[in-house]
């Protein structure tokens, strides 16, 4: 089976330029800054949702919940705090910012009952980035900046049991997430997504079915866009929940042909150090990480600030481990411009010499 072209070739070739020429800056992270602004049930209601979860589809699910909490919603019900969250990592230095759409597939959102949203929360989540990109694109047109379209890892695992009792039972299939997945990157690259990133990843079966999911839907389109992977490794004893180390991790994922690798969240930057250290020794394409500011607290709040984590990450960029940096849980803008300042002018991480001739 032939690949399909790329739907842009010409901001796929823009994006390649700029990571041969320098590492860029990935954005930080969004449930921190809608933390700050203590949102209660009528702001994640918004009008849409104010009197019940959609009249149009009342009859689907009699029974109500509480939509608080669900921050994907917000791209719907306060689209313009989504849109400030993006202007301030842009204004802070970010080359990519990330869609807000952690959750936006129907197995996740089946937690709030809004299962029917799945497609227009990605297709609305990469038209508000987009917007935001192209504003600030526009203004600095020597820095172009692209939009990540953005898929979680659902709230359920394929590899393993969620009930301790019964280690052969799943709560989902390989084939759901796949139906899962490929509504969701629909969504995303029809509103505008440069890439797609396959993010979080706990468990690699999830991914796989993501990267299934995401290569029969570039076939079926005829054309593909730039797949990110991350992965998280979950503890200090530096295997993904599903068990992998960094490495194998790399190994099982490597067939997507992605054009970056990379690991977010869980871990802050020290701790992560050996294992991005680990796939910059092996992956045969871009990489990436963004770490969260430390490891959370006993109240479960991250105490790391922007120059602790600006400095750890400084060391990564100068020992050649990095082509994309940004952060994750607890970090803001500020921890962005400080990464975004640490490693100006340090040459990225080169690609293996195999891999620069396949390019």
């Amino acid at each position: 089976m032939s690949t399909p072209p790329w739907l842009h070739p010409e901001r796929v070739a823009l994006l390649e330029q700029q990571l041969r020429r320098r590492i860029l800056i990935l954005d930080g992270g969004m449930g921190t800054m809608l933390q700050k602004h203590a949102l209660d049930e009528t702001a994640f209601r918004g009008e849409r949702f104010v009197d019940g979860h959609d009249s149009s589809h009342a009859h689907d699910h009699p029974g109500e919940c509480d939509l608080k909490g669900n921050n994907d919603l917000l791209t719907l019900t306060n689209p313009d705090i989504i849109r400030g969250v993006h202007e301030a990592y842009l204004e802070a230095g970010a080359d990519l910012v990330e869609t807000n759409t952690f959750n936006s597939t129907r197995i996740s959102q089946a937690d709030y009952h809004l299962e029917h949203l799945a497609y227009e929360l990605n297709l609305e989540g990469a038209r508000l980035a987009r917007a935001a990109c192209d504003a600030w694109e526009a203004k600095t047109p020597e820095q172009p900046r692209f939009v990540i379209g953005v898929l979680g890892p659902t709230s359920r695992t394929a590899s393993l049991s969620p009930d301790v009792n019964d280690p052969g039972f799943r709560n989902v299939t390989f084939e759901e997430l796949v139906t899962n997945y490929t509504e969701a990157a629909n969504g995303l690259i029809d509103g505008g997504a440069d890439l797609i990133m396959v993010e979080t990843i706990f468990d690699t079966l999830n991914a796989k079915a993501a990267l299934f999911a995401l290569s029969e839907l570039f076939h079926q389109r005829g054309e593909r866009v730039p797949v990110m992977i991350s992965g998280t490794i979950t503890d200090r004893s530096g295997r993904t929940l599903s068990g992998q180390t960094a490495e194998a991790f790399y190994y099982s994922v490597q067939h997507a042909r992605p054009i970056s690798v990379g690991l977010n969240c869980a871990l802050g930057a020290a701790d992560l150090r050996p294992h991005v250290q680990t796939l910059a020794n092996v992956a045969q394409c871009f990489v990436s990480t963004h770490p969260n500011a430390g490891l959370p607290n006993a109240f479960g709040e991250y105490d790391e600030t922007p120059e602790q984590m600006a400095s750890v990450i400084g060391g990564f960029a100068r020992d050649g481990l990095l082509n994309l940096v940004g952060g994750c849980c607890g970090t803001t803008p500020a921890h962005i411009k400080a990464i975004a300042e640490a490693v100006y002018g340090v040459a990225p991480r080169t690609l293996p010499a195999q891999a620069q001739e396949a390019a």
